[in-house]
């Protein structure tokens, strides 16, 4: 047990807002669905993959803005 506590979190410090990343990763799931080769269903998985994306950005946005 006490192994299991003097072990350090590896952490590292992100280069991007939350933000920024989460907009990002919209953006490249975006890309992927306009892909020629994705059927149907691959495409409207990415689509609500990159949707949730953006909704996620929104909440951060807002409730960062509550806390100020």
């Amino acid at each position: 047990m006490n192994e299991r506590l003097s072990r350090k979190r590896r952490r590292f410090k992100q280069e991007l807002p939350l933000k920024v990343r989460l907009e990002q990763a919209a953006q490249r799931c975006r890309e992927a669905a306009d892909a020629e080769q994705r059927s149907a269903s691959e495409r409207q998985l990415l689509l609500r993959k990159a949707r949730r994306y953006e909704v996620t950005a929104h909440l951060d946005e807002w409730l960062s803005s509550s806390a100020r």
